[in-house]
């Protein structure tokens, strides 16, 4: 009898909490916020590491075209960029973490951009990180560069268009 109406409550419950996390889980993966008619391509330079459960995020500071230097704004102050990437497990099996992207790491990613301006986006397909000490050449990407690593299954993503500060 006991087991009957634990099973009974236990039913219950989850069928009162399936519309909840039902609703959470799309609202969750939602791209809206994204300009996907827009892919920047960039290479730049981890300035810290977000392992979120949700998204991984990269903070990174892209370098200029010559590969030679931080990009900058008019007040020259750094530039910082966000990319979103899948969750912190799911990305560590693919390579990304904390340990393996630390501070000062060159990479290369394709994002596209948030629709508010701000200097973030999502990751558009393959990511590559270059050897230690040897950034691509000038208007080159981590790609072209011997020895990089390739993160995920995909091509490094292609520009539609070209970011400026």
């Amino acid at each position: 009898m006991k087991s009957s109406l634990f099973r009974m409550i236990t039913v219950t419950m989850l069928m009162l909490l399936a519309p909840a996390v039902t609703s959470t889980l799309y609202a969750h993966h939602s791209f809206a916020m994204y300009d996907r008619d827009i892919t920047y391509l960039f290479t730049g330079v981890v300035d810290s590491i977000n392992p979120d459960a949700s998204h991984l995020q990269i903070n990174f500071v892209p370098l200029n075209d010559a590969r030679d230097a931080l990009v900058r704004n008019a007040a020259g102050e750094r530039v910082t960029w966000n990319v979103e990437m899948e969750g912190a497990a799911f990305s560590a099996r693919e390579g990304v973490s904390a340990s393996t992207f630390p501070r000062g790491t060159v990479f290369s990613v394709a994002l596209t951009p948030l629709r508010n301006g701000e200097p973030g986006g999502s990751r558009v397909g393959g990511l590559f990180k270059c050897p230690e000490g040897k950034p691509p050449a000038a208007g080159m990407h981590c790609d072209s560069v011997e020895g990089a690593t390739h993160i995920g299954e995909q091509p490094l993503g292609t520009a539609t268009a070209n970011w400026a500060p």
